[in-house]
């Protein structure tokens, strides 16, 4: 399992988050942290992930702005 703090990217998350899910092999987790500002990001990170051949497998709120997502491949 790798933990994956994306938050200084702030709306410009998805490229990296792409290239990361793209190194991870089979069965590996993966949970990303993410800023959500107008919660936007949410459908597009879930759409990213689905894109990529993983599975979603936790979406939460973190705090007051940010949001965790755990993936499987």
């Amino acid at each position: 399992m790798k933990r994956y703090d994306l938050r200084h990217l702030k709306d410009e998350f998805e490229p990296r988050m792409k290239e990361l899910l793209g190194s991870h092999s089979a069965g590996e987790v993966a949970i990303f942290l993410f800023e959500i500002g107008d919660f936007s990001p949410i459908q597009r990170s879930a759409d990213l992930v689905k894109e990529c051949g993983y599975e979603l497998m936790n979406s939460l709120k973190f705090n007051e702005v940010d949001w965790t997502i755990v993936t499987k491949k």
